[in-house]
Parts: C-alpha cells; structure tokens; sequence
C-alpha cells in the first residue's frame, strides 16, 4: 500500500520535472522576447500558463500511473502505451527550449509531432482504461490551442526566425 501511494506521487510529478526546468532556464529570457512577439488577440495572458500547465502535468502523470498499474507495471504490455506517452513527454519538455531558444520553426516542428503523439498515447490508452484517457482531454485541447498560438507567433514574426537578418 505504501509503495503505492510512492508510485502515485511519482507518476504524478514527473512530468513537472521537465516542465519547472524549462521554466527554470529560460524564466528570464522568454518574458521579454515573448513580450516583443506579434501574437493573436486570443492568445492567453502568460498569467495563465504556470497555472494551465500545472493542471495539465498533474492530470497527465496521474493518467499515467493508471496506465502503468493497469498494465501491471513495466510489462511488455506497457511498452508501447507508456512509450507514446514518454515519447509525447518528451517531445513537450522540449518544446520551451526550442522556442526559448527563438527556434519558432523547430517549436512549430516539435508541437505537431506533440500533437500526433498525444493522440497516438489516447488511442493506445483507451482500451486500457478510459478514465486515464479523459484525464488527457483537457491536455490536448490545451495543445490544439498552444498549437495554433506557435503557428500564428511563427508565422506573424518572420524577423524572429533564426537565419534572417536583422
């Protein structure tokens, strides 16, 4: 029982790991070069991100972890619903370093590969356990809106893709 209370808090905290650093490194570079960028009048107050964000990661781990009990731990069952979502977490820990780095194109590449992936990790999940899959419904529609806000910044702000000069 108490191990898995730890495999719970585990699950479900990991996916701030990557989150809190890319926060971490580019806390003071994004603010000011994200505040410059043309952006659409929908687009969120960066208020809301942290807050988005933290929902979000929680849900997904906590997602994560009934996938992973349901299927027994690391199983041979396990390897390819919990690889789509390693490989989604991976690719959105990335994803602020690639636009923190000003990298709009590799960030636009990075969230529609995010994007597949995600819905990949849905459809591999949803036999598994349903509950786990709509705890990934807020997630990807956070991401069909954090999608389309990079494509706007990266097709609004041509002067902030790498390679053109000033």
């Amino acid at each position: 029982q108490g191990r898995m209370w730890a495999h719970t808090v585990g699950f479900t905290l990991l996916p701030h790991v990557g989150g809190f650093l890319g926060w971490f490194i580019y806390r003071r570079e994004i603010p000011a070069w994200y505040e410059k960028l043309k952006k659409p009048a929908w687009c969120p107050s960066p208020k809301i991100f942290p807050l988005a964000w933290t929902v979000l990661y929680t849900g997904m781990g906590y997602a994560s972890y009934l996938i992973w009990k349901d299927l027994g731990g690391c199983s041979h069952k396990a390897i390819v619903p919990l690889g789509l979502y390693g490989a989604q977490l991976a690719l959105n820990w990335a994803w602020p370093f690639f636009f923190g780095a000003g990298n709009l194109k590799m960030a636009v590449l990075d969230i529609l590969c995010l994007d597949c992936l995600v819905i990949g990790t849905m459809c591999s999940w949803y036999h598994l356990n349903k509950v786990a899959t709509l705890l990934l419904v807020p997630y990807l529609a956070w991401l069909a809106m954090a999608t389309c806000l990079t494509l706007h910044i990266w097709k609004d702000n041509p002067e902030a893709r790498p390679g053109k000069s000033e």
